[in-house]
């Protein structure tokens, strides 16, 4: 009997409870409803910083969720190469073709696999009057298995030369849905392939998401004649080497154990010599994405930047709608001072005051947490072309919703303190009685949190200019040739290499086209490079490097470069097939005072300067030049493009149709790509611009939520001071008066806001520009125009609600008294 007589009591209890909670959610609905304006604000300001929290932290999970989706990821790795040059210890990716096959010998028990790797690139698939253009590379047999590649036909095997394997998507676009097993295809026109698999496409977030088919790499050496061809296999680094390292070691003990492998081989091949050694070290596929970047041989950091700066930017707007809710939440608590008083005095004990204010206050988190997940549907669309992303929200993940609805608690409960804990230890009978008075230092916090929201504000316009700046001052940065109506078409094959002289005569012929050139590399893009260079005076402990292009001899007049010094190549001189032009970059790296008609040795032969050309931006355009040389092909095979200018009198439009025409005569299943110069330039300039478009972005929505909140809080201060207005206004106050009146605590707090602003952003920004080796200076004028700004938006912002109190009539604010 007693223990049902304790089951009713807890059972009555928890209805109470319930009853208890529904009153106080529907009493925090009735004062949302009540408080239209002052709720809009609250919600609308929280949900936006929600909103950009949650577009940023879905940025952040994509770009530490890249190269995850492998099983082997924590043990796998690129061969990496430290060698000083040009006195700087220079980091490549990029390995000789001897390497592989020395590991597997002298460490085969510190590896799972050693896999030897050309570069993933374009080429063409042909089968029958089918022809594609796919991004392929050719690998050693043990990437399939260290990629845990997953076939869905056929074998993972590439152990015969003559095999290629497919991603999903890649046999379907060849084949459709027909059976590709044990089909034929050529690549790129020249090499015989049989299908002997099929794979699921791999991860788009990892660094192999564009390796839609493999080929054996002995099928390329066999077609590049790789045996034969080198005579010294260690100087070509044309190639990758990927390691899955041994399941009893570590990263860090391979990679000492291999680090003077190539330096003490190229000892004992040159009798004790090894200036063009190097050190060599692994870096593992868990840093290749965010920590990419090296300087001066020590890892340097790479995009994880950019996920910290979005990530402090996130938190920071985050924050200021988080000040935003609690400056306008106990700012309209105060005025439930009475509400309180009489709910006290009617019987309520306090803990029943602070669960209703916590209630009202999670109310509002909850509605905008919502409503930011609504805004985020409706921006992500943009977003992603903007980040250059496939984001979507992850919808069935735990932690997803954990961390909102923990936040959404979590910001709730602190925003609703104030109000629950401070308000309801009010005494009821001195609320009553009229004589409670909130107290002079009761705005102080909220003061301190309005100049903390508009100095995060104004760093992240002052850094947003600042991206801007230096985007501005590289890109107006003397390129050294000229980039307008330049052409460059990217050949696949051979073919029209082989007829290029009447293809060059046809171009002219056309009027399509001014000038016609051919050349190793893109002028914008120059990969290649060479060392053990000498020249007249130089220094034997000097460990060279030059940027090297083969270039035909109207390069020059096509290009628009600029000879400083010397002359140009000249079909009439027999002698230039052996000469170089050299950029200014070189000449000063060799401290040659008067270069033109000093030689030059490369490789056993020697070459004759001929002519100095400014310096041309054809790597970063944040980067100083390197020195570099140019020289006549020697080999028509190693010519993979063709340089045209267009003849400014014909429309582009018309001249690339022309050109394409010509090209399909020569070469009726040709396939290139033709780019114009100028945007394959501004290309160099698109990671940076999408980081600061992405800071604009936030940084403008970061005004707009402080700006909602210095709309709310001074509609509440003029909403406080009405029967101050109104006595003002009796005794002669003019409108501009109550203005500077209402207005002039805002500016204030805005001012020093900025002076807490412009120290911090300065510090911040100088130190991101020390990364660029040519960079913009931090002007005065950039503090200026954000200080300008701030003032300007805040009394714009202030000023609809100071002047639309200071034009009220004050009969009615005063007749109560």
């Amino acid at each position: 009997m007693q223990h049902r007589q304790i089951t009713n009591v807890l059972y009555q209890s928890k209805i109470i409870d319930l009853i208890m909670i529904r009153n106080y959610l529907k009493i925090a609905w009735r004062n949302l409803i009540k408080n239209k304006a002052s709720s809009l604000i609250n919600i609308g300001g929280l949900a936006v910083g929600m909103a950009v929290a949650i577009l940023i932290g879905l940025w952040i999970w994509d770009e530490l969720s890249f190269d995850t989706g492998f099983a082997n990821r924590e043990r796998i790795a690129v061969v990496m190469d430290n060698h000083v040059d040009n006195n700087e210890i220079q980091t490549w990716n990029s390995s000789a073709l001897p390497l592989a096959t020395g590991l597997r010998s002298n460490y085969g028990s510190s590896f799972k696999h050693v896999v030897r790797a050309s570069w993933t690139g374009d080429h063409i698939l042909t089968y029958r009057d089918k022809k594609v253009v796919k991004k392929g590379n050719y690998m050693e047999p043990g990437v399939t298995d260290m990629l845990s590649i997953k076939m869905t036909e056929g074998s993972a095997s590439l152990n015969d030369p003559a095999s290629i394997i497919l991603s999903q998507s890649t046999a379907k676009a060849i084949f459709g849905n027909a059976d590709p097993i044990n089909k034929l295809i050529v690549i790129d026109k020249k090499i015989n392939a049989k299908v002997t698999g099929v794979y699921q496409n791999l991860p788009e977030n990892s660094s192999f998401g564009e390796l839609t088919f493999i080929a054996p790499w002995e099928m390329l050496a066999i077609s590049e004649h790789y045996a034969t061809r080198f005579n010294n296999p260690w100087g070509a680094s044309w190639f990758q080497t990927f390691v899955q390292i041994a399941d009893n070691t570590t990263m860090a003990q391979v990679s000492a154990q291999i680090k003077y492998f190539k330096l003490n081989t190229l000892k004992a091949a040159h009798n004790g010599d090894a200036s063009r050694g190097s050190l060599l070290f692994l870096h593992p596929m868990d840093r290749w994405y965010l920590y990419g970047d090296f300087k001066n041989g020590v890892s340097a950091g790479g995009r994880i930047q950019y996920v910290w700066l979005f990530g402090i930017i996130g938190i920071f707007v985050l924050l200021l709608a988080c000040i935003n809710f609690m400056n306008l939440s106990t700012a309209r608590s105060e005025k439930r001072a009475k509400e309180v008083g009489i709910r006290k005095a009617i019987g309520s004990v306090r803990g029943q005051l602070i669960a209703q204010f916590y209630s009202e206050s999670l109310l509002i988190a909850f509605i905008a947490f919502f409503v930011s997940l609504a805004l985020v549907l409706l921006c992500l669309p943009e977003f992603n072309q903007l980040a250059d992303k496939k984001i979507a929200i992850l919808w069935s993940s735990p932690i997803f919703w954990a961390l909102g609805i923990s936040f959404s608690l979590f910001t709730g409960l602190i925003a609703g303190s104030y109000p629950a804990l401070y308000l309801s230890s009010f005494q009821p009978i001195k609320v009553l009685k009229g004589s409670f008075r909130v107290g002079r230092l009761a705005a102080i916090p909220r003061k301190v949190l309005v100049v903390i929201q508009f100095a995060v504000s104004v760093v992240l316009i002052i850094g947003t200019i600042v991206v801007f700046q230096q985007i501005q001052f590289a890109k107006n940065r003397p390129v050294g040739f000229s980039r307008d109506n330049l052409l460059n078409v990217n050949l696949q094959t051979n073919e029209l290499n082989k007829q290029y002289l009447a293809l060059k005569n046809d171009l002219l012929s056309s009027g399509a086209v001014t000038n016609v050139a051919e050349s190793e590399s893109m002028i914008t893009q120059v990969f290649i490079s060479n060392g053990g260079l000498t020249w007249p005076g130089k220094n034997p402990a000097v460990q060279d490097q030059f940027n090297s292009m083969s270039v035909t001899s109207d390069f020059g007049k096509t290009t628009g470069w600029q000879i400083a010094e010397g002359r140009d190549f000249d079909p009439a001189y027999i002698s230039d097939s052996a000469a170089f032009i050299v950029n200014e970059a070189a000449v000063k790296f060799m401290g040659l005072k008067n270069p033109v008609g000093k030689t030059m040795m490369w490789s056993e032969n020697s070459f004759k300067i001929i002519g100095v050309v400014k310096d041309m931006v054809n790597q970063s355009a944040y980067e100083a030049a390197k020195p570099s040389f140019f020289y006549l092909p020697r080999h028509w095979s190693n010519i993979s493009n063709i340089n045209l200018k267009i003849n400014p009198a014909m429309g582009a439009h018309d001249a690339v149709a022309k050109i394409n025409a010509l090209f399909k005569k020569y070469d009726p299943s040709a396939s290139y790509t033709i780019q114009f110069v100028d945007e394959d330039y501004a290309k160099k300039f698109e990671n940076e611009e999408r980081i600061g478009k992405l800071a604009s972005c936030f940084a403008g929505l970061a005004i707009f939520i402080s700006c909602l909140g210095l709309f709310g809080m001074a509609s509440f201060m003029a909403e406080q001071r009405t029967k101050e207005i109104g006595v003002r206004k009796v005794l002669g106050a003019t409108v501009f008066n109550l203005w500077q009146l209402l207005s002039k605590d805002f500016v204030q707090l805005v001012i020093i806001s900025l002076l807490i602003a412009t120290p911090v952003s300065w510090y911040f920004m100088h130190s991101w520009l020390q990364s660029y080796e040519y960079r913009t200076g931090i002007t005065w004028w950039i503090f200026a125009v954000a200080a300008i700004g701030a003032l300007v938006i805040t009394l714009l912002t202030v000023s609809y609600q100071s002047i639309k109190a200071a034009l009220a009539n004050p009969v009615r604010s005063l007749r109560s008294e």
